[in-house]
């Protein structure tokens, strides 16, 4: 697995390389603007390219549109974006119309070295990694009458494992419950969002609920996590 890294903050983007290195994973190069990122991977091609949302020359999002743009031009290679803020917006804009390879984490999130290992590989695998802050915010914008707000405690639970990527097993594995249980519990969310069957498969149900929720979004401000 070979990664490109974008990260203006020195500490930050050192800290991300080592932990990746130590894992065995290829860092092929580590930068500190948009510009040198996009030319690095379009050279490169990495498996995974991780960068910081707000970087030079503008910090204005210049780290978001050089993914947006590398998305497009090679959706092979992965995209994990890592943001100082809680902002589900930017997640919605990666994802686009399709959440393989697709990942959102929240700074905070990288010193726990196993989540942004896992990221990585899953994203690397053609999965999705979105921060669960991400999906817990676009789920809980709902508190309104509606189908989201017909879901049960432990549903939301699944719809938020579910949306952020993770097969039945692995949220069966995380809430403790067994495998059929957690089918149960997809059913009855899909049934409660009208989501069409055909869209109960890995990647399209992912596809599915955050569609859904991009539908049924109100405006917000962003705010720090």
């Amino acid at each position: 697995m070979r990664i490109v890294v974008g990260e203006d903050n020195a500490l930050v983007r050192e800290g991300i390389v080592r932990v990746l290195e130590r894992a065995g994973v290829e860092v092929a190069d580590a930068v500190d603007n948009a510009d040198d990122l996009r030319r690095s991977a379009l050279d490169l091609k990495p498996d995974v390219v991780v960068t910081d949302i707000e970087m030079p020359p503008n910090h204005n999002g210049d780290g978001l549109r050089a993914a947006l743009e590398l998305r497009a031009a090679h959706p092979e290679i992965g995209i994990i974006l890592l943001s100082q803020f809680l902002d589900a917006d930017y997640a919605l804009e990666l994802v686009g119309t399709h959440p393989e390879g697709a990942g959102y984490l929240l700074k905070e999130k990288v010193a726990d070295t196993s989540a942004l290992l896992d990221a990585v590989r899953r994203v690397a695998a053609g999965g999705s990694a979105l921060d669960p802050d991400v999906i817990a915010q676009l789920v809980n914008r709902h508190g309104g009458p509606g189908p989201v707000a017909q879901l049960t405690p432990r549903e939301h639970e699944v719809l938020t494992l579910m949306a952020e990527g993770h097969a039945n097993a692995g949220i069966a594995e995380r809430l403790v419950v067994t495998v059929p249980a957690v089918e149960r519990h997809v059913t009855g969310i899909f049934t409660k969002l009208g989501l069409r069957r055909a869209d109960r498969t890995q990647h399209c149900r992912v596809l599915a609920v955050l569609a859904y929720l991009r539908n049924q979004r109100t405006p917000y401000t962003s705010r720090e996590a």
